[in-house]
């Protein structure tokens, strides 16, 4: 059958040479873009006929309305659509069941290369994607487009401790990923960077070519950077044909392109777009246009695009979006496990989710696939984490600020040219540090972008503009939001640092690279707050020489039982019953055994305080973790060398419940319900009767706050002695030496 052809009506010649000469293009530089005959192009200019495709090829490449350049009537059209109608009669002999399965079959293997592996960050080789696949989730309702105010976020965190809400977790219905899918024809995913975005659209090209999804549907996988960037800038259905003749499926060009046509027209493609974001700006309005048409051209197709969030506002027709959400515990554990079993090391596998679920700061981090990654590309090394902590966290930054583009080759519009990435640090230090400082976890967009300003401001070649600041720091906003992740609109004009560590890092980075001690100073004034933990904790490591902190730490905490008689008395008498004792610990590990913040001890709350030989606290909170409880009564036992003293502790050990799985704590739960409270009447008259400690204080509410503050930051203390600081001998010493002692005891520090 002949190929329709069109041709320039006289009238439009002119406007179709004006079209070229604005795109700067020439006849020959036209031809070579469009990948046809020269001749060819030289006939539409003169108004002669050729084949309808590339007729239509070259006016979408110089944006001309076909029928008006062709001069097409409505009785024109009526007999082309006709034709058009007979054509498509003629067509629908073919087998299209038949035809779905050849497609199949040829494309399989090109779908395996592309989606069946995985290779990311430093991975020496690839990975198989369905090795280490973890199900997503997703968020029908953009977080980020929720109405809610700042009191009504931080009510709607999930975390129980306000202290450390968990900022990536928000209360919302979430559905499986493959759900949404299958409930949306056209679906666009949007995620934070490292979100697993594409992952999840490799996973969706390989379930169907197995079958397990829209087995009746043929996947194309479609990087849209690569797309945007192919030579001679071709349309999407051309793309898609080339991808056919990679594949084999094509042999005739003729005959294919029908054959697609038909796959397209009878809704049997699943096509997958990857990567919106990625587009370059040049490329942008192009790409969206051709997304656009050629999903109203082929309606009856599934599409799902993925775009990183915030990255532009990308807006298409009869498309649903939704935003795929962080990992949760039990997304972790499936995927680390995974991870570790495709390396044949099941021990560390457990080993490893043991350390997340011990550590909340570092489990914030792995709610992220891509830093879950890195986390156990980490802990593939040692089967341990970094001991300073700051390290981890860095090598988690540069993952977002650099290495995740870098190692695909994407180069991101730079909205701000002054802001290298050193001053891009340096900014989300000082606002991390001001909002940390008033405790706002949440911040509305003017405020944050007011911080932005006031650091922009002091670059070279900045505006005084008022007007162009404000814009500057709209874009600096967005672009750390789309770019890097490390801000996240939590409701409509609300951010937040993505995870509560980043905050945390940054808060800490300011202080150290303020260069000064008057930060440091008012950096222990926060001792006794427990949401400044880990800001003292990453500091200290920071900081190439860590006693001057150490020390402000110190003092700080001797102050705050300072002006309090009855608790300076108690510190006196734990010195004096630390000292009647022969053991083979230091002294202030003895001192911390008779420390007790709370002599009213009962089932529901059991609070002791001890320090072995490496000073490294040990804190019970709850007796059925039994665990830790034996760990406590070994230290009772070992305290002295009494041998009754031993048969009954080790009676009283020997009562507690077998540990039979570290996850499982129901049956230490039911067993002290039930067992509990005597167990815990035996166990201090023994204590008592063996070290005369019957002595009851009677502290008043108030003081029991500050034996818990008191407690709390001198674990916290130790904990900075005991990381990979840098500290001299004569502080570590003498910190050591006046650990939980009344002032009237401390000596001054001769250094």
């Amino acid at each position: 059958m002949s190929q329709s052809t069109l041709a320039v009506c006289q009238e439009k010649i002119k406007e179709a040479s004006e079209a070229r000469k604005i795109k700067g293009l020439s006849q020959n530089k036209l031809a070579h873009k469009l990948g046809v005959a020269s001749s060819t192009v030289n006939k539409f200019f003169k108004g002669e006929a050729i084949t309808a495709e590339i007729f239509c090829n070259i006016c979408g490449h110089l944006e001309l309305d076909v029928e008006q350049i062709a001069g097409i009537s409505q009785a024109s059209r009526q007999v082309n659509e006709q034709s058009a109608a007979k054509n498509e009669s003629l067509s629908e002999t073919i087998n299209i069941d038949e035809l779905v399965q050849t497609a199949r079959s040829k494309i399989g293997a090109y779908i395996e290369e592309l989606c069946g592996t995985m290779r990311v960050l430093d991975m020496t080789q690839p990975m198989g994607l369905d090795d280490i696949y973890t199900s997503v989730n997703i968020f029908e309702k953009i977080t980020g487009r929720r109405r809610l105010s700042v009191e009504e976020l931080i009510e709607n965190v999930s975390g129980e401790n306000f202290e450390r809400p968990g900022l990536g977790r928000v209360r919302s219905e979430r559905v499986p990923g493959l759900e949404a899918v299958a409930k949306y024809p056209k679906l666009m995913i949007l995620g934070k960077p490292g979100a697993g975005k594409t992952t999840f659209l490799k996973h969706l090209a390989l379930l169907c070519m197995k079958g397990r999804f829209q087995e009746d549907r043929i996947p194309l996988f479609i990087t849209l950077k690569d797309f945007a960037e192919a030579p001679n800038q071709p349309n999407l259905f051309s793309y898609l044909n080339q991808i056919f003749i990679k594949c084999g499926f094509i042999a005739n060009r003729n005959a294919g392109i029908n054959a697609v046509k038909q796959l397209l027209k009878q809704g049997k493609l699943l096509v997958l777009l990857d990567g919106l974001d990625e587009v370059r700006e040049t490329d942008s309005t192009r790409i969206l246009k051709q997304i656009q048409n050629f999903t109203i051209d082929y309606p009856m197709n599934q599409f799902v695009v993925t775009c990183r969030i915030a990255a532009r506002e990308y807006t298409f027709e009869k498309f649903t979006e939704v935003e795929i959400t962080d990992f949760e515990l039990e997304q972790i554990k499936f995927f680390s496990r995974k991870w570790f079993n495709a390396k044949n090391d099941t021990v560390k596998a457990d080993k490893f989710v043991k350390k997340l679920q011990d550590d909340q700061s570092i489990r914030e981090l792995a709610s992220n696939p891509l830093l879950l990654t890195l986390l156990c590309f980490v802990f593939e090394e040692s089967a341990e984490f970094p001991k300073n902590r700051s390290d981890l966290y860095k090598d988690g930054l540069d993952v977002l600020l650099k290495k995740w583009d870098g190692k695909r080759n994407i180069e991101r519009d730079q909205v701000y040219k002054k802001l290298s990435l050193k001053r891009k640090e340096d900014l989300l230090s000082q606002v991390a540090y001001s909002t940390f400082e008033q405790g706002q976890y949440f911040f509305k967009q003017g405020e944050v972008e007011e911080r932005i300003i006031k650091y922009i401001r002091n670059l070279s070649e900045c505006s005084d503009d008022p007007e162009v600041l404000q814009l500057d720091s709209e874009a600096v906003l967005k672009s750390i939001e789309a770019q890097h992740g490390l801000f996240v609109e939590r409701a409509r004009g609300i951010y937040s640092f993505s995870h509560l560590t980043f905050h945390e890092y940054f808060t800490a980075r300011k202080v150290k690279e303020a260069g000064n001690d008057k930060l440091l100073h008012t950096l222990t004034t926060h001792i006794a707050e427990t949401r400044w933990r880990e800001v003292f904790l990453l500091t200290v490591g920071m900081l190439d020489n860590a006693d001057l902190l150490l020390q402000l730490m110190k003092q700080q905490i001797d102050k705050l039982l300072g002006d309090d008689e009855k608790l300076q008395q108690y510190l006196t008498w734990v010195e004096e019953k630390s000292k009647s004792v022969e053991a083979p610990y230091k002294p202030a590990a003895v001192r911390a055994y008779y420390f007790e913040r709370d002599r009213d001890i009962n089932i529901d709350f059991f609070l002791t305080l001890a320090l072995d030989q490496n000073l490294t606290f040990i804190e019970v909170e709850r007796p059925y973790l039994s665990q830790d409880f034996s760990r406590y009564l070994i230290l009772t036992i070992t305290l002295d060398h009494d041998d009754y003293l031993r048969r009954k502790m080790q009676q009283l050990n020997n009562e507690l419940p077998d540990l039979i799985s570290d996850f499982d704590f129901y049956p230490y739960q039911k067993w002290w319900e039930e067992n509990g409270e005597n167990w815990i009447k035996q166990f201090m008259a023994i204590r008592t009767e063996h070290y005369n400690i019957a002595q009851c204080w009677k502290f008043n509410r108030s003081q029991k706050r500050l034996l818990e503050e008191y407690y709390h930051a001198n674990k916290l203390l130790v904990e900075c002695l005991n990381s990979d600081c840098y500290v001299s001998r004569d502080v570590r010493k003498y910190i050591e030496d006046t650990l939980i002692l009344p002032i009237k005891s401390i000596p001054p520090a001769r250094f």
